[in-house]
């Protein structure tokens, strides 16, 4: 894996060896028509579990935080993730967990894969890391040292795990648990240098980034970039203050993520999100949603909240559907939209999809919203390329923010733009 123009992570072999790659290659990429969908792949492994068409097998649906101290502090969001974690290092059940933690911004990037072998380890790599990240290295460290291990993932990274476990013996022995984060898509390395022209920060100056300071005074969807510096100092700005501070605008937005259909992480045998419905939303010390699908998560759950070491409510599938609501939008209606424009112009490329190409009877606003936000995650990134290249960052943030404007009308009804798209395209639904 190597970095392009446009600081994305993206494979590299011989010469046209991505026109025809070999057939184990192609068993293992997790947006490979070759290989096997996040069905097959969860039905190979979990048994006597319901399947909800959002959510995947389930065998538990849960929301709230960690009571035991210290986890939900150190989180972006409730602290489940690290205490799932350091609960399988306490009892034995794996020699130690991979995760993205923080790393010399030398080596590429901020954040890279590691192994962690105790729960101080684990700190160092809790929150949210909306950055890319790649996972050969540890997979070459799982292969050369003996023992169990879990690893920590988005969706498409989860399954690419079990892809790889499926050809090779030695990780499938090895690789016992994954677990798994809720993901709305990825954003390239380009999104720090767009913080660092947002805050007036010289690139070369910084040091790390924390993509979601946690402040519990405020509401837990209030996002805050945050910045250090080489000198120790910071800089930090709210998101909604930024040029491309909206999620789902799709600026940086990696191309692959148009076409994934798994939100929830449905191949990991737990999968952790943010519950971003009211009352949560606005708790600023962070509450998770918990999906489960093995009955051993399901135990370590079961037992934490025994023994007051969790404070988590069973909650339905609907309930957690909800709190991920604009992400299903987007991968299941926005997807099936998708397919069946690219249908349009070339033979669809990527793996089978579990959506039907569609769309064609969505309301207007809906299909230039979607048009939109692909506009955005295209030329979000060669525009940030130009003003990289040539050292003006108005390159970027003019057209972002005019962009930004655009997208707030279609999909929110904000001002002028707004007013004329709810009065000749209807009500806006994000």
């Amino acid at each position: 894996m190597r970095w392009n123009r446009y600081r994305q992570l993206e494979p590299r072999g011989p010469a046209r060896w991505y026109d025809r790659p070999s057939l184990e290659v192609a068993r293992r990429c997790p947006f490979s028509p070759a290989a096997a969908n996040e069905d097959l792949l969860a039905d190979e492994r979990f048994d006597g579990t319901d399947r909800d068409p959002r959510l995947g097998a389930t065998n538990g649906c849960f929301v709230g935080h960690v009571a035991e101290p210290g986890f939900r502090a150190n989180g972006s969001s409730g602290g489940l993730v690290s205490w799932v974690a350091a609960e399988l290092l306490r009892t034995g059940q794996v020699d130690a967990v991979a995760h993205v933690a923080p790393t010399e911004p030398e080596s590429g990037g901020f954040f890279a894969y590691g192994l962690s072998r105790s729960v101080e380890e684990l700190f160092a790599g809790a929150k949210s890391r909306y950055h890319p990240v790649e996972l050969s290295g540890i997979l070459r460290a799982i292969r050369e040292t003996p023992g169990r291990y879990a690893i920590v993932g988005i969706p498409c990274f989860i399954k690419a795990v079990h892809l790889a476990r499926r050809e090779e013996p030695l990780l499938a022995e090895r690789i016992t648990h994954t677990l798994g984060l809720f993901c709305g898509h990825m954003k390239s390395a380009r999104f720090v240098e767009s913080f660092a022209w947002q805050l007036d920060a010289p690139m070369a100056q910084v040091r790390a980034v924390d993509y979601r300071a946690k402040d519990e005074g405020r509401p837990a969807n209030w996002y805050r970039a945050q910045l250090t510096l080489a000198d120790g100092s910071q800089r930090a700005e709210d998101w909604w203050q930024l040029a491309d501070g909206d999620w789902g605008a799709g600026f940086f937005q990696s191309e692959a993520c148009n076409w994934c259909d798994d939100v929830v992480a449905e191949t990991a045998d737990i999968a952790f999100g943010d519950a971003w419905v009211q009352p949560y939303s606005s708790d600023g010390r962070g509450t998770n949603v918990v999906v489960t699908r093995s009955r051993a998560m399901l135990a370590i759950l079961e037992a934490g909240i025994a023994e007051g070491r969790l404070a988590l409510a069973a909650v339905s599938a609907d309930f957690v559907a909800d709190t991920q609501a604009a992400g299903f939008r987007h991968r299941r209606e926005g997807l099936a939209y998708r397919l069946g424009w690219r249908s349009t112009r070339r033979k669809p490329v990527g793996p089978l999809k579990r959506v039907a190409p569609g769309g064609t009877m969505l309301p207007l606003r809906r299909k230039l919203v979607y048009r939109t936000r692909a506009a955005i995650a295209r030329w979000s990134h060669r525009l940030a390329f130009a003003a990289h290249r040539f050292d003006r960052p108005g390159l970027y943030l003019h057209p972002a923010r005019t962009a930004l404007t655009l997208y707030g009308g279609l999909a929110w009804g904000h001002g002028r733009i707004g007013a004329l798209a709810e009065r000749w395209l209807g009500p806006s639904k994000r």
